[in-house]
């Protein structure tokens, strides 16, 4: 058996020993020894420059070096086809195409996906999501700071007059008119401008599923309690700062979102008044809120963003020895043109300019609002009047205290999760009661389910619209389904996780239906079951990569090994005893 391998390749030298030579074929005709006698030193090369290759290959490699952690006096003999000596010879004779450098570049393609995943040995998953963010947030970053110099944060009306004919002479911000600059006479301004708006979208869905991955998994109590709660005050850091800069163009969506924010503030009890003429000095909308925002969105949130990132993901110091670039950075960055480029998004043209007391028909926010909105329509119009002064709860409790309940019981759940999983550490001569992740399941279901009624509530009048239903109809279906639909969602999950978790023991202990069925001498029939996957009782001494890469290559070339090996070694080996019985 001869083996060509696409990274540089190897040749066994030792029973305990492994050195990577480029040129050479797998396996060698005869093995090279190290250490020994006279003529066996006088047989060693050279060593060439040693490279490195893929895991699987140094998996490989280990298996063949030795039976037991690399043992000498356990090493089995490799066995050579002889028939197919002749071909290996003229396969190694034969000229590599690519040479050294093409077999790097090969090697370091096929392993871009690997070390995107292998970041974090805890949770991968959560690292990508962690670090998607973090390249987002660079790229609104960069996009932002290209953008700069042609915005121009000011409300003051002039007439337009540019590349865009059909709001010829309409009189408009100066800030939505460098919006339009930037859009039609700016070289790849438009681009530049959905790049940033995507880039922004992306951060805080990324912030959301690491939330939910880290959630569903349950890593975020002791040392992993600090990165939850950075990564939960991430996420309305987020959103706030991209919805500042939705604020920025003084269209008509903005306009309409500085009218719902105007609203949420006068409901605040007693200072209510006085904040919103604080924040937009003087009667709303003033002449001061793009200024005032355009500094929090460009300066204030970014610190408070970046330096939130800087602590969820502890950067060394020290600088390192070898700076291996991150695959996510590149393909982050990629689909973020790509969607600037073909995905259009926040046309500023199509809406027009803002005009104090009207609103664009139809008109939505980004998605990461929708669950607020959705809530200030589906509430009722409760008022009170508490000494001679109007107490408008249907905005206060959708706009302020709904939110603040939600973002402050994400961040506190760690604290209430061993109360909901069920789990007691033992007391006295009570054994330990274990916990009960289905209950953290189902309560992530629930508030999921929440968020999406909501969040598709944000759209009942396009609903109504095109469904040709009356709009209170459609609002009092999502009123009820509110209501009801995270206890079903929870109850459901519930039921689901316990039928898995009983269907999965009794796999353990009866073995796992395989569907043949056997007739016995005595004329009766049974099934054969197939005994389930058992996780090894620990070892005294664990296998290392030589036991690994052992049962990869006597799984894939049982001839190398004899049959005790196999009947023995190899995981779930009992299976054939099984099927015969």
């Amino acid at each position: 058996m001869t083996m060509h391998l696409s990274d540089p390749d190897v040749r066994l030298v030792g029973a305990e020993h492994v050195e990577f030579i480029e040129g050479a074929t797998w396996p060698p005709v005869r093995p090279v020894p190290l250490s020994g006698t006279n003529e066996e030193t006088t047989m060693q090369q050279p060593k060439p420059a040693r490279t490195s290759i893929t895991r699987r290959a140094y998996e490989y490699i280990l298996g063949l070096a030795g039976r037991h952690n690399g043992g000498a006096q356990d090493a089995r003999p490799i066995v050579h086809d002889h028939h197919k000596s002749a071909a290996s010879d003229h396969d190694s004779a034969r000229p590599r195409s690519g040479g050294p450098a093409g077999k790097r570049l090969a090697a370091g393609t096929r392993r871009l996906v690997p070390d995107a995943l292998r970041r974090d040995p805890d949770d991968r998953w959560a690292a990508v999501f962690g670090r998607i963010a973090g390249y987002s947030f660079a790229v609104a970053a960069v996009s932002g700071v290209l953008l700069l110099p042609f915005f121009r944060p000011s409300m003051a009306t002039v007439a337009y007059h540019g590349s865009y004919r059909k709001l010829d002479g309409v009189p408009v911000s100066q800030a939505y008119q460098s919006v339009l600059a930037i859009s039609f006479d700016v070289r790849g301004g438009l681009l530049i401008r959905q790049v940033h708006h995507w880039s922004a979208d992306l951060f805080v869905a990324a912030i959301c599923l690491r939330l939910l991955r880290v959630f569903f998994r349950g890593r975020f109590s002791g040392r992993a309690l600090r990165g939850w709660l950075i990564w939960v005050t991430l996420l309305p850091l987020g959103m706030l700062a991209a919805y500042t800069g939705t604020l920025l163009p003084d269209d008509g969506l903005s306009g309409g979102s500085l009218a719902v924010i105007t609203g949420v503030l006068l409901s605040v009890p007693v200072i209510g008044t006085h904040l919103v003429f604080w924040i937009f000095g003087g009667a709303p909308p003033g002449h001061h809120i793009i200024a005032r925002d355009y500094w929090i969105h460009i300066l204030v949130l970014p610190a408070l963003a970046g330096a939130l990132l800087l602590a969820a993901f502890r950067p060394s110091l020290r600088w390192p020895r070898r700076v291996r670039p991150d695959p996510l950075l590149p393909f982050t960055g990629g689909v973020l043109v790509l969607l600037g480029a073909i995905a259009q998004i926040n046309p500023v043209w199509l809406i027009g300019p803002y005009q104090p007391g009207s609103i664009t028909s139809g008109a939505v926010p980004d998605w990461y609002m929708g669950f607020l909105d959705g809530r200030l329509r589906l509430m009722p119009a409760w008022e009170l009047t508490v000494a001679g002064h109007p107490l408008a709860l249907g905005v206060l409790i959708a706009g302020l205290v709904l939110p603040g309940l939600f973002f402050t019981a994400l961040a506190l759940y760690p604290i209430a999760d061993r109360r909901i999983t069920g789990g007691r550490p033992p007391r006295g001569l009570l054994p330990p009661v274990p916990a009960d992740p289905s209950n953290r399941t189902a309560a992530g279901v629930a508030g999921v389910t929440l968020y999406g009624l909501l969040w598709a509530a944000a759209a009942n009048d396009e609903m109504a619209y095109r469904l040709h239903i009356p709009l209170y109809t459609v609002t009092w279906i999502f009123r009820v389904l509110v209501l009801a639909g995270p206890a079903l969602a929870f109850l459901l999950t519930r039921v689901i996780c316990h039928a898995l978790a009983d269907r999965r023991r009794d796999e353990e202990l009866h073995g796992r239906e395989t569907g043949r069925i056997v007739r016995n001498p005595q004329g009766g029939y049974t099934e054969i079951r197939e005994p389930a996957h058992r996780a090894a009782p620990p070892a005294a001494n664990p296998p290392g990569p030589a036991a690994a890469g052992r049962g990869y290559v006597a799984a894939r070339h049982p001839a190398l090994y004899g049959p005790e090996f196999m009947a023995g070694s190899m995981p779930g080996s009992d299976r054939g005893s099984h099927d015969r019985s």
